[in-house]
């Protein structure tokens, strides 16, 4: 059987599995007790054995089946949790996640057996303790092959008819073997079909299944205890399926006897060859009315009751943008509509035009819906992090999660992942201290970090908050200066606020030393990168001894956003909505000059001011104007005032991306097709403010 076809679903599954692996791990660490949730951890190692084993990756059955060897011996209370064994469980868990790494790579697990790790997992079976340490004792001695009398099982009746007798004569003739094995699985075994699809799977690969007893049918509905007889044709020797079937987790038994030739009446045989393929058919029709009966019963069904089948469906990303620019072009071409001026529009046009935009304005929404994934998917491998940073450091932290089913759009998901890690391992280093300094301080020995979302209007906020030392805001100037970012005179009279953006530079650093976590300068600076890449802004409130609050906005979507379309010269370009404050109207002498810089006075507020058509390069005609309009925006905390030529209005657009060969132009977000066809510029706001 071709196996590929299931390997997307496999690698889905398997990070789902992991994901919550690493949950459950975590908590009963903390509530070592909690005999529910040491249940939950048995069950994923259990599916993901069998899910391993059944796509051949057997490197990784094994080290899941030697997990849940331990993590039944837990369960027994044979041995105790302790801080080493979760360490070693978690070392279990990261190799599972290299071989996934590799399978998505390569479709295969790779080579790495991990057997320093499967050995301590021998030896905490063995010495019936957690505290062993890697290359202490010999490994646990393997499983040796089992062969009984065949006589002393159900199945010794099993008999092959004339047909079946036939084939085994042929093949002897060919100077191949013939086997009959009857295969024992261990009482204790959850999934008996999907281990038996392992077994036949295994003995597919080395000869040909004639006859099974029970039915292949039956084995598969689980209609048979805990063994099964086959007569297979090979040319391989007995010892093979020995060691093979004896190899697979869950089966305490196997038995191998030849098959030797016998006299076959070719009338029986030709009888028997018919009753072969009638029972092929009944269990085609058989399973036909099996599941008209099921649909019968099912309708019939108390509606209380919880239906089988579930309701989600995996769809890849590629065809959610397909169907994202599908809508997009509804919505143009929409607009257009709008946009048709033949002086004599009917009601039941205009009605129509309106009824279209009803419904486009439905399917983006709903287009919208099936995009958005609850930050809950990034969130969850954070706590794993800060567990294994604060052990590094040798602090003690508490971390805090809240607003995990906040929604972002999975462009914006798959990309938030890394600046996350950057502010919550600064957090940990950077921000608490030593538990030793912090009882000097008299603050709780046990530092806090907090990470938060919600949503505020359009946007999304994630907040990465620590009880810590806060940002020394003078270190941080001193730094700067001596780095020649800015000179002494200019630092003093620098709000706080922009001596901390200082952190954003590349290659700024307040650390003394370089280490494994932080000194490098890279972090901060690509936080704020990837953020506005991401069309979001970052920014940091710190109060020494206190604490620092890091916080990231994020637009909701990178798809169709509501837009301001304005006129710089000749030409069309649309500003973000979320990102205008309000628009005024001035004179060109309420702009005045402040450190070769211009700006306005709004309501006490000094706002500078940037000439658009001197930016983006537009040609401007020479007369004087008396008015101007200027496009208040904000960034973060910030505000700046774009000066327009003219305003044409708000309109849902759809951004394009400009692509590779354009890519770099900072003042530019993008492009969108406006209904008449034309193409206007989006601004980046972050870069131009």
């Amino acid at each position: 059987m071709d196996m590929s076809q299931y390997l997307e679903i496999f690698i889905e599954e398997t990070k789902e599995h992991l994901q919550g692996l690493n949950q459950s791990l975590l908590q009963l660490e903390q509530n070592p007790q909690d005999s529910s949730m040491l249940n939950e951890i048995f069950r994923v190692a259990h599916t993901l054995k069998g899910m391993s084993g059944t796509m051949g990756f057997s490197k990784m059955a094994k080290l899941t089946h030697d997990m849940e060897n331990v993590l039944h011996a837990l369960r027994n209370d044979e041995i105790k949790i302790t801080t080493r064994l979760i360490d070693t469980l978690f070392k279990c868990l990261d190799a599972l996640e290299n071989y996934l790494n590799n399978i998505m790579n390569t479709e295969s697990e790779g080579n790495e057996a991990y057997s320093d790790i499967i050995k301590v997992l021998g030896d905490i079976i063995q010495n019936k303790t957690a505290e062993v340490e890697i290359n202490h004792e010999k490994p646990a001695p393997k499983k040796e092959p089992v062969i009984v009398d065949v006589g002393n099982h159900p199945t010794a009746n099993f008999k092959v008819n004339q047909y079946e007798q036939n084939v085994i004569n042929k093949a002897l003739d060919m100077g191949m073997h013939a086997f009959k094995i009857t295969v024992v699985l261990n009482k204790g075994c959850v999934l008996k079909s999907a281990r038996s699809f392992i077994i036949f799977q295994a003995l597919e690969r080395y000869a040909e299944i004639i006859k099974s007893e029970p039915k292949v049918q039956d084995i598969e509905d689980e209609r048979f205890d805990f063994e099964f007889t086959v007569a297979v044709v090979t040319k391989e020797e007995l010892a093979l399926f020995n060691k093979e079937l004896n190899s697979i987790a869950e089966v305490d038994e196997v038995v191998v006897t030849t098959l030797e030739r016998a006299v076959v009446d070719e009338e029986q045989a030709a009888v028997g060859k018919c009753e072969d393929v009638k029972h092929e058919e009944n269990v085609k029709v058989s399973v036909h009315e099996e599941a008209a009966d099921e649909e019968t019963s099912h309708k019939a069904a108390n509606t209380s009751k919880k239906p089988r089948t579930g309701k989600t469906v995996r769809v890849d990303i590629d065809r959610l943008d397909v169907l994202m620019n599908l809508v997009s072009e509804l919505i143009i071409i929409k607009t257009r509509l709008e946009g048709i001026d033949n002086g004599d529009r009917s009601q039941v046009y205009n009605e129509t035009v309106e009824y279209m935009e009803r419904i486009t304005t439905n399917l983006h929404d709903a287009v919208m819906k099936v995009r958005m994934v609850p930050v809950e998917t990034v969130f969850n491998r954070f706590p794993r992090l800060i567990r294994d940073v604060a052990k590094e450091l040798g602090k003690e932290v508490v971390f805090n999660m809240s607003g995990e089913e906040t929604e972002l759009d999975r462009t914006v998901i798959d990309e938030i992942g890394d600046p996350l890690i950057h502010l919550l391992r600064n957090s940990a280093d950077h921000g608490l201290e030593s538990t030793e300094k912090r009882k000097e301080l008299g603050k709780p020995e046990v530092g806090q970090i907090n990470l938060k979302a919600y949503q505020d209007g359009n946007n999304v906020v994630i907040e990465v908050e620590d009880d810590g030392q806060g940002i020394n805001v003078e270190k941080v100037k001193k730094k700067a200066i001596e780095k020649g970012l800015v000179n002494k005179d200019i630092a003093n009279t620098l709000s706080t606020r922009d001596i901390i953006d200082f952190l954003f530079k590349a290659g700024f650093s307040t650390a003394d030393q370089v280490t494994d976590l932080s000194g490098r300068g890279v972090g901060m600076d690509a936080v704020k990168t990837k953020i506005e890449a991401l069309g979001g802004t970052v920014e940091i409130e710190t109060e020494l001894g206190k604490g620092t609050k890091n916080i990231i906005r994020l637009p909701l979507t990178l798809a169709i956003i509501q837009a301001l379309l304005v006129m710089i010269g000749k030409e069309k370009y649309a500003i973000p909505l979320s990102t205008i404050r309000e628009i005024i109207n001035i004179s060109p002498n309420d702009i005045k000059m402040v450190q070769k810089q211009e700006v306005i006075l709004l309501r006490n507020m000094v706002v500078p001011v940037v000439r658009l058509d001197k930016v983006l390069d537009v040609p401007q005609e020479d007369k004087v104007k008396k008015h101007l309009t200027v496009v208040i925006v904000k960034k973060g905390d910030k505000l700046s005032g774009f000066i327009v030529d003219n305003l044409i209005g708000q309109q849902e657009i759809v951004i394009k991306s400009l692509g590779k060969l354009l890519s770099g132009i900072r003042t530019i977000a993008g492009a969108t097709i406006l209904g008449d066809g034309n193409v206007a510029l989006i601004l980046d706001v972050n870069s131009l403010a």
